[in-house]
């Protein structure tokens, strides 16, 4: 099976799988310096686009982006030659954390300014509202409706309503500093690739069991994360708009190829 391991895509798993299990086995917890940071956090630095996406949260997440890499980089790197498939990893994975960055700032600077304003005006309606228009990001805390109601029941109590605002603070902090992890911007590129270049490559899904053309499947997938992203449920961790970076950097660089119709190496 691993004969048909390419150079590029093999040395690619052997790091992100190496890092990985040297950052469990160590505790070293590397995202704290390697991961991408708020782009205005103290912690930011520039080579997080690139360190980013060699770092993963949980094995199952190296997994399933590796296996993923498996799968249909091969094919993509005896196409293109090793050092334009490493290109094309590379490119997508920087574009991929350039386009969550942005979305990334909208949404931390949203809670950042929803913050300051409870802490200067805290109350039961202003902590009611803080809470509504940021549902997603304060669903990820038990002590949310808790203090909703402690606030309600004792409005004037200047214990109650210090508290609130130290844990509106808190969870302020706390996403602010939440690091971003993964390759799955690159791979989300690679598997952009693969259906623009193989579209008609029938594709055996796992749940459902059904064949499906890699063309349709890229579809709906792409779909399913654009709606994922745009409609973020309470609890939801995952980068959507990282993915839908790597596949929309995948699908201009790939134009771009196609228009120059020239090798990059």
């Amino acid at each position: 099976m691993f004969q048909r391991l390419t150079p590029t895509v093999k040395s690619l798993l052997i790091i992100n799988i190496g890092i990985y299990f040297l950052d469990s086995v160590l505790h070293i917890d590397l995202s704290r310096w390697l991961g991408l940071k708020y782009i205005l956090a103290d912690t930011f630095m520039p080579y997080q686009f690139v360190t980013y996406m060699f770092l993963h949260a949980s094995w199952m997440h190296v997994f399933s982006n590796m296996f993923a890499l498996f799968m249909f980089g091969p094919l993509l790197e005896q196409f293109w030659g090793p050092k334009k498939f490493l290109i094309f990893y590379m490119v997508t994975g920087l574009g991929s954390g350039l386009l969550y960055s942005g979305t990334h700032y909208f949404e931390v600077h949203k809670l950042q300014v929803a913050t300051e304003n409870y802490i200067q005006h805290p109350g039961a309606d202003e902590y009611s509202n803080l809470i509504a228009s940021n549902r997603s990001v304060f669903n990820y805390f038990t002590p949310t409706n808790q203090i909703e109601s402690s606030l309600y029941d004792h409005p004037n109590d200047p214990a109650v309503v210090e508290e609130s605002v130290g844990f509106v603070s808190q969870v302020y902090q706390l996403i602010s500093n939440i690091p971003m992890v993964g390759a799955s911007g690159s791979v989300f590129g690679i598997l952009m690739a693969f259906g623009m270049l193989f579209p008609n490559t029938i594709l055996m899904l796992l749940f459902p069991p059904i064949p499906i053309k890699a063309k349709y499947f890229v579809a709906i997938y792409g779909l399913f994360e654009l709606y994922s992203g745009l409609h973020k449920s309470p609890g939801d961790n995952v980068a959507h708009f990282a993915h839908i970076g790597g596949m929309l950097i995948a699908f201009f660089l790939i134009k771009y190829w196609q228009k120059k119709d020239k090798r990059f190496y």
